[in-house]
């Protein structure tokens, strides 16, 4: 009897396997990808890609990384109209339409297209939580008007390090308290949830430390680092406020003595998972900077990424061009000759259909 019972348990799994267009589609789901064009039709590769892949996301961009004063996704708000509701006709499930849109330096929908100025961090940190509440709805409003479903922001970098110039220098941070950051990120969170517009956290596990800028290269904060960086993270977590947090592509010695955050399983998901006990989507921050694209390959770079707990894995690009086709077909011969378990693309797949927007 206990033999029978093995036996139908190990049919039963084989029958659930996905067959091989399954599968690319399941990995299809964990992307979110960047592309060029500000129009798109049947024929435009993006459209394709949607459609071959079922992709879980795109993310735009209003200019080219290296032709600031080329138009790239946003021109005006008629144009994006337009071109976010030709995206969810050719998506065959919903789909994350996700922008950067944090206010002050850090905004795609800017007031020179027509679109309304929302100021930073520091500056709304500087407000009451009510005049915060007030703004943030705006750019909720915005946001939902204009087809964009997810938001990358709030940031909950503490603003420890004066000197760090990616995050501090940009008043993208609310501050070196945990509890005020918490407090404004929340008011974001909120603001948005109301539209239907989902937040993702950023840095994971602290960027507000650093001194470099993973744009461009190796970024260590070993030295700088403290646990208080994880606290607004706790905090909302806690709150059940997250759906969505994204990684940070630092180094930390005291964490991981092999790994950036965003390739760390210690980070990832003994940390993030079973210590704060987060469940939600976790997403890389975009895999083409150099803090990344430098040092791993594509091969090792998605399958450290997915093994270490990463459910979505962004390729904006803008700083470099990777094919869709060869992302998926890298991490489904990963997954096929046992370096990605099939188990991980199932999971990250489940967080991925528990997203409401």
């Amino acid at each position: 009897m206990r033999f029978l019972l093995l036996f139908l348990s190990l049919i039963s799994s084989l029958l659930a396997l996905p067959n091989d267009a399954e599968l690319k589609k399941m990995i299809g789901h964990m992307l979110v990808v960047g592309f060029e064009d500000a129009t798109i039709n049947a024929q435009s590769p993006i459209t394709k890609e949607l459609q071959t892949y079922e992709l879980g996301g795109v993310i735009l961009f209003d200019r080219f990384y290296t032709e600031k004063n080329r138009t790239k996704n946003i021109s005006s708000p008629e144009q994006l109209r337009e071109l976010t509701k030709q995206l969810k006709h050719y998506a065959k499930k919903p789909l994350l339409i996700s922008i950067d849109q944090e206010g002050g330096r850090v905004a795609r929908l800017k007031p020179s297209y027509g679109f309304a100025e929302i100021p930073s961090a520091l500056a709304l940190s500087k407000t009451s939580l009510e005049h915060a509440k007030n703004v943030y709805t705006l750019m909720a409003h915005m946001l939902s008007q204009n087809g964009i479903n997810c938001d990358f922001g709030p940031v909950v970098d503490l603003a420890v390090n004066d000197k760090n110039s990616v995050i501090v220098g940009l008043e993208r941070s609310y501050g070196k308290e945990s509890e005020i950051v918490a407090q404004y990120a929340k008011v974001f969170i909120d603001a948005l949830k109301s539209k239907g517009v989902i937040s993702v956290l950023k840095h994971f596990p602290g960027h507000g430390s650093s001194l470099g800028d993973s744009h461009l290269g190796f970024v260590d904060v070993t030295q700088t680092w403290s646990e208080k960086e994880l606290e607004p993270y706790q905090k909302l977590i806690a709150s059940n406020s997250v759906s969505m947090i994204m990684s940070a592509h630092v180094f930390n010695a005291e964490l991981d003595a092999t790994y950036p955050a965003t390739l760390s399983y210690a980070i990832n998901t003994t940390l993030l998972r079973e210590k704060m006990h987060y469940n939600g989507v976790l997403i890389s921050d975009d895999l083409q900077m150099e803090a990344i694209a430098k040092y791993y390959t594509l091969k090792e770079t998605v399958t450290l990424a997915i093994n270490s707990g990463i459910d979505m894995l962004l390729f904006g690009n803008q700083l470099s061009k990777t094919k869709t086709d060869e992302i998926i077909e890298t991490i489904f011969l990963q997954v096929k000759n046992g370096a990605i378990p099939l188990d991980r693309i199932v999971k990250a797949n489940e967080r991925i259909a528990r997203l409401t927007f």
